[in-house]
This record gives C-alpha cells, sequence and structure tokens, in this order.
C-alpha cells in the first residue's frame, strides 16, 4: 500500500504534467494563430462599399446651426451672431482647426450631453440633407447672377441693398411668400410687414454687412427678416452615409448537363 506521502507526490507530479501540457496548448496555439491569420487574408477577397448622398458636402459651421435650431430659434440666432468671423474651412489652417472653431463656438449654448450629441451628429453629417433642402429653394428663386448673397421680397431677388427700399415700397402689391418650418425667422420681426428672405452663408463678412443692416429694419418693424441657407460656390465633395449595411449576395450560376431521356422511358 501507498503511504499518504507517496499519493501526495504523485498527485503533485500529475499536477504539473496537467500544467505543462495547457502551457504546451498554448504556445502551439499562439503560434499557429500566426498563421492561421495569414492564411485567411491571403484567401480573402473583401469588397469595401460607400454609400454616398446625390448632393454635395455643406459645411460644418451651417450644420451646426441647424442643431441649435432644432433646440430653440433664439440659440440659432445667437449662434449666428457668435460665428459672424469663423469664415469657411479655407480660412483655417486645417479642417481640424475649423471643426474645432465651429465646436467651440456652439459649445457655449450647449451641455454637456448636448455637446456629445453635437459631435455625434456633424460626424454622422446629419443635417447636411437640412442644409441642401435650403440650397434648393435658394436655386429655384433663383439667385442673380455674380451674387454671393441676395435678398427675396416676395418674389423680386437683389444683391443691392440700395434697391432694398424700393422693393419695400412695391411690396404690397406682390404676394407675401410662402414659408416653411424650417425657415429662420427673426425675433423681433413684424410679421404683418413685407417679408425679406436673405439667402447667405453664415460665417462671412459679407453675410454680416447684410445681416446687421436688416436687424435693424426688423427692430423697427418695417420688414419680417427670414433667413436661408445659401452656399454660392458648394463644395464638390460628397456626402459620405454611416450607419448603412450593404449585403452582396452572389448566386452559383454553375449548370450540369444531365442526358434525362432514359427518365422519360
Amino acid at each position: 500500500m501507498c503511504s499518504r506521502g507517496d499519493a501526495n507526490t504523485a498527485d503533485a507530479a500529475a499536477a504539473r504534467r496537467v500544467t505543462g501540457l495547457r502551457y504546451n496548448m498554448r504556445l502551439l496555439i499562439a503560434l499557429a494563430l500566426p498563421c492561421l491569420f495569414s492564411l485567411a487574408e491571403a484567401n480573402s477577397k473583401a469588397i469595401t462599399t460607400s454609400l454616398t448622398t446625390k448632393w454635395f458636402s455643406a459645411p460644418l459651421l451651417l450644420e451646426a446651426s441647424e442643431f441649435l435650431a432644432e433646440d430653440s430659434q433664439e440659440k440659432f440666432w445667437s449662434f449666428v451672431e457668435a460665428t459672424q468671423n469663423i469664415g469657411s474651412s479655407d480660412h483655417h489652417d486645417t479642417d481640424h482647426s475649423y471643426y474645432d472653431a465651429v465646436l467651440e463656438a456652439a459649445f457655449r449654448f450647449l451641455s454637456p450631453l448636448q455637446q456629445n450629441l453635437l459631435k455625434f451628429c456633424l460626424s454622422l453629417r446629419s443635417y447636411s440633407a437640412s442644409i441642401q433642402a435650403f440650397q434648393q429653394i435658394a436655386v429655384d428663386e433663383p439667385p442673380p447672377e455674380g451674387c454671393k448673397s441676395f435678398l427675396s421680397v416676395h418674389g423680386k431677388q437683389t444683391c443691392d441693398l440700395d434697391t432694398l427700399e424700393s422693393l419695400l415700397l412695391t411690396a404690397a402689391d406682390r404676394p407675401k411668400p410662402l414659408l416653411f418650418k424650417g425657415d429662420h425667422r427673426y425675433p423681433s420681426s413684424n410679421p404683418e410687414s413685407p417679408v425679406v428672405i436673405l439667402y447667405s452663408e453664415i460665417g462671412h463678412e459679407e453675410f454680416s454687412n447684410i445681416h446687421h443692416q436688416l436687424i435693424s429694419k426688423s427692430n423697427e418693424g418695417k420688414i419680417n427678416y427670414v433667413f436661408r441657407h445659401y452656399i454660392s460656390n458648394p463644395s464638390k465633395e460628397p456626402v459620405y452615409l454611416s450607419g448603412y449595411g450593404v449585403e452582396l449576395a452572389i448566386k452559383s450560376t454553375e449548370y450540369k448537363a444531365k442526358d434525362d431521356t432514359q427518365e422519360l422511358r
């Protein structure tokens, strides 16, 4: 009969063998995995897909303004005032510095939770379609030739502020334009006054000059000031959509010839 000491020694030896076996298996797996991955990569025929929109990319500044407008029109106009000199991405050293400038201006009016949501929406380009809708409305006006910004007074367009007064005097002879839910109406505007729609791109000096003159007339109750986004020289870069899955189904087209004459008899 074996003593208790011998039994303990045998158990310890068995445990060492099991431990050694496990270690060898782990080592074998660790050495084999790179080979398996190499074979998988060698035999892989991956297909990369991307989904783009029919419209072109809009500046992030405009998309951020639409995010704030969903919260309130007051925040939208405050953001417009805070970003009058921010310019476009061409006025910044890098796209990242432009992005940081947009976020810095927007974060003043947002809670920490809303700040994270804004960054998420900008990454998905969620409001690019809204900007495109305004762009299409502006094209249908249509814009006067050679104008980066323009005004529409009851169906009459101009980019010359000197002619605004004459258009306002005759505005009553023309029907008021149809306004949309997404339009940005200045808070002090008089609904009974002639409707003046400004088509321009926020963040630029030209917009700022016209904007302040329209604010002055709006505060005096002379006009109903409405703003719509308009990009005179839109980017040619498409919008890449995120969050969409694409499935590629390949059907086998192999055919085998079979003589079925014997089966018919």
